[in-house]
């Protein structure tokens, strides 16, 4: 069944217009929120550490950032854009305890609430409301006028108008310009682990640096390796982002097309496909939402270590070194 899809008319932004929303976390999503719901004539304020980065991009847009605790006891709506492993430790010490019966907690990710880390006051509605790109996409399609596509989902035992409510808020940040689909925080929180780890970044990262390997230990220059199985992954990439595989499948060779029919299906093997069952059967029975909470819990010894390594893959050293013949990528290093 398609999915239902909810567009400007199906929302009524009045609906915030005597409420004020706390934004939690002026970063990648926060500042776009709060800007495109001031701009929308709703009440905002902002949460953000004094002292950070973060803060002082806040003030400079003109809010004058709250403590979370302040800002949760002003608000009728909170949203909490904070990263996920936060999340929970401010929920308890700052949120909980601050929150005003019959608020509304909007979350742009479900991880924390479908994995139980939240304990949700009774009367409290939840709901999902989560832009399909970055904050600085969401700001500049809302100022131009379009909008990001969005999902909406809400918690059971929520109130009867949460959705409504959620559909307004979605209108608000400009959501409902360009559709928001309906989903659930369940659906939502085990797709995404999902194509972040399979696909996205884990499945990809891993692809680029075994293709960098190969070719490298067969004797060919880093730099050729590093274009062939780096830098054009993003050529491909944004003909896939146009129209598909088949557009990008139109644009290329037919050589390049003869290849990814005959061949991909040797790289993505049945054993592949099993695999991939694997890991979203951890995230579906909460294996890795537990191993994950754990980590940051031991103050994240595992990741740190997997991060400083790949840091230093060869892949990284020449791709640091090639990035600088290319000025018109704008490059970027950590």
């Amino acid at each position: 069944m398609p999915a239902k899809i909810y567009y400007d008319q199906d929302a009524d932004l009045g609906l915030l217009k005597n409420k004020t929303v706390a934004i939690l976390g002026y970063g990648s999503q926060g500042h776009a929120h709060a800007q495109n719901l001031r701009d929308s004539g709703i009440r905002v304020i902002v949460a953000e550490l004094p002292g950070t980065k973060n803060h002082e991009l806040a003030v400079k847009d003109g809010f004058a950032p709250l403590s979370t605790a302040e800002a949760v006891r002003q608000a009728d709506i909170i949203t909490i854009l904070l990263p996920d492993e936060l999340q929970a430790q401010v929920f308890s010490a700052e949120i909980r305890p601050n929150i005003k019966p019959g608020s509304v907690i909007v979350c742009s990710h479900g991880f924390n609430v479908h994995y139980g880390q939240f304990d949700i006051p009774a009367g409290i509605s939840v709901i999902l409301v989560a832009p399909k790109g970055p904050g600085h996409l969401l700001r500049a399609e809302f100022v131009r006028g379009a909008g990001v596509p969005c999902l909406i989902g809400v918690l059971d035992g929520s109130a009867p108008d949460a959705q409504k409510i959620g559909l307004a808020y979605a209108k608000g940040i400009g959501g409902t310009r360009a559709g928001v689909i309906e989903t659930s925080f369940a659906e939502e929180t085990e797709t995404d682990l999902f194509g972040e780890q399979v696909v996205l970044c884990g499945g990809l990262s891993a692809l680029i640096k075994a293709g960098y390997e190969t070719l490298v230990e067969a004797g060919y220059q880093p730099e050729m390796a590093y274009f062939e199985c780096v830098h054009e992954v993003k050529l491909i990439v944004d003909l896939i982002y146009q129209g598909g595989l088949n557009y990008m499948r139109y644009s290329i060779s037919n050589t390049a097309e003869y290849g990814d029919y005959s061949r991909g299906p040797r790289i993505i093997t049945e054993e592949t496909r099993k695999e991939m069952k694997r890991i979203l059967a951890e995230i579906q029975d909460g294996s890795f939402a537990r191993e994950w909470i754990l980590e940051n819990k031991a103050n994240a010894p595992a990741f740190k270590a997997m991060r400083r390594k790949e840091r230093s893959h060869a892949v990284e050293v020449i791709g640091r070194q090639l990035r600088k013949l290319m000025s018109w990528i704008n490059a970027k290093e950590v």
